[in-house]
């Protein structure tokens, strides 16, 4: 009998053993290709010896000294490359232990800049329906995911939401993508102007949504405008990358496609490609500098804040991405992976959408490819593709609500960065065979 208390206390999941590249094995001996990265975390598969080298030579040194007292020579160095890459004004890297810490730090930080500056009045976030920005209890508020939020919401801070920009969903006919990208865009000046701007903090959104809805990409235009409305009211813009930055979508950071200048940034997820648990709050020095003059004390933190051994790790995987050229890798791949969904899904009589960039991509499925209507949520679809995949040796992230929270079910890829054209074709097969296993296409 287990002791752990898993995610699902009804399943009983097979051990892990061991991995190589693309590929996880079990103490049975079964094979599975990784073909989500767990979720878009291991971006340089496993069991890569430079990263593994990197941990094992920290150890040597220091396992962990406490940010109270001392800062380490990795925290140091990966913050430097990550301001070298960033987008233009980040200056200042607050280094946690994932994700979901990242957007509480982003949200923390965004309040405590608004009182360093004498605008007490400003607590307020908006954030768009189906995101997802964590699940600690900040983060999970600030996000849209309706079933991960519906049981906690007696605890959770005001946050007010307006549409996503899912063109696949949202578009109307008779709209250009560029009208359809400004018209949801405009909705946040909208819902700023309900509130009463001097309420608002800020806005906070995915550049590429990730878990929720699939590997949606906002439309051209739609970014640029919402900076322009966060700048017209003094708001600060919170990308959340922890999914799909580090190079998952093309670029090291999602939003360099979408040319907006965020106030601040957070990633996770491939900024330790699953080696140690690590993700990263960035800021402009704008931000920083009203902390430093003036009370100079970030009210916010940690015990593993800047772990040594986590950015040694961090340091690593960032460095391999940059001197082995995998975000050029991550966009050809991208392309060969995103092609072999075309050929096997694009006419599939229930796919009613195949979209993402990089080696983030999903397909969306329908009852209906003419009304778009889906499949109806009691079926289970999303989960029984799941356990379907993995029965056939493939990892993948389906998941449901895909619409409204409710209803909807998509199917979400993000294998490692070092996935090879023979991967692609056995991860398309694979995940076709789950799909029809499932969904009756006779």
């Amino acid at each position: 009998m287990s002791h752990v208390f898993g995610r699902h206390t009804k399943t009983k999941l097979p051990t892990v053993a061991g991995g190589v590249g693309c590929y996880l094995f079990d103490t049975d001996g079964k094979r599975y290709l990784d073909g989500s990265g767990g979720a878009a975390v291991s971006c340089l598969g496993h069991g890569d010896p430079v990263v593994t080298q990197a941990i094992k030579s920290q150890l040597d040194k220091v396992a962990f000294a406490h940010t109270g007292f001392l800062t380490s020579e990795p925290a140091e160095q990966l913050a430097d490359v990550l301001v070298a890459h960033a987008p233009e004004g980040i200056d200042r890297v607050y280094f946690v232990s994932g994700g979901s810490e990242a957007v509480e730090a982003a949200l923390k930080l965004a309040r405590q800049y608004f009182i360093e500056k004498g605008e007490s009045g400003r607590h307020r976030v908006i954030s768009r329906r189906q995101s997802y920005h964590g699940n600690t209890l900040g983060a999970l508020a600030a996000g849209g995911n309706e079933w991960r939020r519906k049981p906690f919401s007696p605890l959770m801070i005001e946050t007010s939401q307006v549409a996503p920009c899912f063109e696949y969903r949202g578009r109307g006919n008779s709209e250009t993508a560029q009208e359809y990208g400004q018209r949801v865009a405009n909705e946040v000046e909208t819902e700023i102007l309900r509130l009463g701007p001097e309420t608002v903090m800020a806005f906070i959104a995915e550049p590429v949504v990730g878990a929720t809805i699939g590997a949606v990409p906002a439309v051209e235009g739609y970014f640029e405008r919402i900076r322009q409305i966060c700048d017209q009211f003094g708001i600060l813009l919170i990308l959340d990358e922890v999914m799909c930055g580090m190079g998952r979508t093309g670029t090291l950071f999602a939003c360099e496609q979408d040319n907006v200048r965020p106030d601040i940034i957070c990633i996770a997820k491939g900024l330790g490609g699953g080696y140690q648990p690590i993700g990263a709050m960035l800021c402009t020095s704008a931000i920083y500098d009203a902390i430093e003059q003036g009370s100079g004390f970030f009210q916010h933190g940690h015990t593993y804040l800047a772990h040594p051994t986590a950015c040694a790790a961090g340091l690593a995987v960032v460095q391999s991405i940059l001197n082995r050229d995998l975000v050029k890798r991550v966009q050809e791949k991208g392309e060969k992976l995103q092609t072999a969904l075309m050929q096997t899904f694009g006419q599939h009589p229930f796919v009613g959408d195949i979209r993402g960039r990089g080696l983030f991509r999903a397909i969306e499925l329908v009852s209906d490819r003419n009304t778009k209507s889906p499949f109806d949520h009691s079926l289970n679809l999303n989960k029984r593709i799941k356990q379907a995949a993995f029965e056939a040796g493939l990892i993948c992230y389906p998941m449901g609500g895909t619409v409204d929270g409710v209803c909807g079910d998509h199917v979400l890829l993000s294998p490692p960065y070092i996935i090879d054209d023979a991967e692609i074709e056995e991860l398309v097969s694979k995940l076709s065979h789950a799909v029809d296993q499932v969904v009756d296409v006779s």
